[in-house]
């Protein structure tokens, strides 16, 4: 999957807080879906304030967004009361919302105990053989070795705030847990500063399940 070139868009008017870099990773993931085939229903697991739900749904798109933030929600369907928005856990039972074609899930998956919660529930609301795009910020050797150099580690890293990323993945690592839980034909998008130094990753893959599971 080649990375997207960064064209301007004709957005929604209304802002939902997100500011410049988070407007921008949007437009990438916006993009990326745009190439893929066969998407017309998507799930948004983690949405948030539903900035990439919206903008998905703005450009034609059935589009479903999850969150557990009562008040992540309450925004989402306020700026956009045109989408469906789901208040629920993802390590909880989503069948009732059925299937979809896609998956997308921004910036949710370092900040989980227990990643595998993610993958196992796209999985359960993907469609067989149905896509992911999974973004996550990007770590590998050159960056962390600049994050040292500089000393920024400790500023990256501060253990010294309550919530935050407790996660930090690599090219390597994430596509080892994505295969873990069956998924295949991996390929990389990144966003943001200069090559191997890049802010986001954003993994697109299939599912290789044959039909519809509930893990």
């Amino acid at each position: 999957m080649a990375a997207p070139a960064y064209t301007e868009f004709e957005w929604q008017a209304e802002s939902a807080g997100n500011g410049d870099s988070g407007e921008k990773l949007t437009r990438v993931f916006v993009e990326l879906v745009k190439v893929l085939d066969g998407v017309k229903s998507i799930c948004d697991l983690g949405c948030g304030n539903g900035h990439i739900t919206g903008r998905l749904a703005a450009a034609g798109y059935q589009v479903t967004g999850v969150d557990a933030s009562p008040s992540g929600i309450k925004i989402a369907r306020r700026t956009y009361p045109t989408v469906e928005f789901v208040e629920a856990m993802i390590d909880r039972d989503l069948k009732s919302l059925g299937t979809f074609d896609l998956v997308v899930s921004s910036d949710v998956i370092e900040h989980l105990y227990r990643p595998s919660d993610l993958l196992e529930a796209a999985t359960s609301l993907l469609k067989p053989r149905g896509q992911i795009l999974l973004g996550t910020p990007y770590h590998g050797y050159l960056k962390n070795l600049a994050l040292a150099a500089t000393g920024k580690m400790d500023a990256h890293f501060s253990a010294l705030h309550d919530g935050g990323h407790i996660k930090f993945f690599s090219v390597h690592t994430l596509s080892k847990l994505m295969m873990s839980h069956g998924f295949t034909d991996l390929s990389f998008a990144y966003y943001g500063r200069a090559p191997w130094l890049w802010k986001n990753m954003i993994c697109h893959a299939r599912s290789n399940h044959a039909a519809n599971t509930h893990l």
